[in-house]
């Protein structure tokens, strides 16, 4: 037999049979893909069920998880805590709040996670349209589509879950729903045993504490209809803004995102990503925030010695945890996710509005949620007089009194 005729060596098939499985392989594996791609342009660039398996997984085994029984047994206390709160709060502000004590909502975290899984997936929906990609026919489009949509999914999860075994209420609004409907009061009752057994606190006097908080919260958003659409529209442009980034982004390569790191690095946090004009507007929602804050705490301090044994000893004894739990991960967690912002607009707004009742009294206090002309400066904010003089004129024989 000639070579012609001769049989191929073993080898020989071997590595013809493997390259021909490669190939089959990638042609599979491309054809899967690529159909994935298409599916992550169907079906969204989040999980939305894995965001939420990824979140209860987390919070459920933490410590102190609560039956639906227990839940429901709290209730009751929670409703006589707000019917003593309201009537006070109503006298001292001035304004009447119906409705607040009939929708709140006693939850465990999970509970608070599934709430807030609604705002975010009501938030990502507005962008995702713009944000996926044309689906590719290639195994890199397809690799890129299952994993961006993994990681964001993965990214979500992991906030919620984070964030649900701190929150202990929360005044639920959202923000960029289409109707104008009340919010509601969620109280994560987990951690709120949690927290205050740590703080050595009775359990009624803390669950007081905290719905006082958000209740005042409640006040400020529904007595004042100027203030959602104030925030739904700097929230919306915002976004919008976003988008046209992200397009530029796409179009513009990681030359500009560099820059974008480099200014990052050099301010310490990630506003170093924004643009001037997103920087206004976040430094306009920042201002809104800080005031609703402090007002909050104010209003807490003037009504909470009225019904709680020693409310100024439970900030202190609160804000001193707080203080201590910021360290390593967990202060390079809260600067990313704008806790640390949080936590600032606490303090910042609590002193202005302090300032404003010490200076202003009564007639300023009542004018601070006028409109969006009444919100203080960034310089008002450090000068609380100077703001009396613009925006409260009556108020002017009480600061040279």
């Amino acid at each position: 037999m000639t070579s012609a005729g001769r049989a191929a060596p073993r080898g020989a098939l071997s590595r013809g049979a493997l390259r021909i499985g490669m190939a089959v392989g990638a042609s599979i594996a491309a054809h899967y893909l690529a159909g994935r791609a298409r599916d992550v342009g169907r079906e969204g660039i989040v999980d939305w069920p894995g965001v939420e398996r990824i979140a209860t997984s987390r919070l459920r085994r933490l410590p102190g998880t609560l039956s639906q029984g227990e839940l429901e047994a709290a209730s009751p206390r929670y409703a006589a805590a707000m019917a003593r709160i309201v009537p006070l709060l109503e006298q001292r502000l001035g304004s009447p709040l119906p409705g607040v004590v009939e929708r709140h909502s006693v939850v465990d975290r999970a509970g608070w996670a599934q709430a807030n899984l609604i705002t975010f997936r009501h938030i990502v929906g507005r962008l995702e349209r713009q944000l996926l990609p044309a689906a590719g026919s290639g195994i890199g489009a397809g690799v890129a589509a299952v994993a961006n949509r993994f990681i964001t999914t993965q990214q979500i999860g992991f906030l919620l879950g984070h964030l649900g075994g701190r929150v202990l209420g929360q005044y639920d609004v959202a923000l960029l729903s289409a109707e104008q409907a009340p919010g509601r009061l969620l109280f994560v009752e987990e951690n709120v045993r949690t927290t205050a057994a740590q703080l050595d606190v009775p359990l009624d006097e803390f669950r007081t504490w905290i719905a006082l908080h958000e209740t005042t919260h409640a006040f400020e958003m529904e007595a004042h209809p100027w203030l959602r659409p104030y925030l739904r529209d700097r929230l919306e442009r915002q976004l919008t803004l976003f988008l046209d980034e992200a397009r530029s982004l796409q179009a513009n390569g990681l030359g500009s995102l560099i820059g974008r790191w480099r200014s990052a690095a050099a301010e310490g946090n990630l506003s170093g990503f924004l643009s001037p004009e997103q920087r206004g507007l976040l430094r306009e929602t920042q201002l809104v925030m800080s005031l609703l804050e402090g007002f909050s705490d104010w209003a807490m301090d003037e009504v909470g010695s009225a019904i709680l044994t020693d409310v100024s000893g439970i900030r202190q004894r609160f804000e001193a945890r707080r203080d201590k739990r910021r360290r390593g991960m967990e202060r390079v967690i809260a600067r990313l996710t704008g806790l640390d912002l949080k936590m600032e607009q606490y303090r910042r707004g609590e002193r202005f509005v302090s300032g404003v009742a010490s200076l202003g009294g009564e007639t300023a206090i009542r004018r601070l949620w006028d409109g969006p002309h009444a919100l203080p400066s960034e310089e008002e904010f450090a000068d609380p007089g100077a703001w009396i003089r613009r925006v409260v004129p009556e108020a002017l024989p009480a600061l040279s009194a």
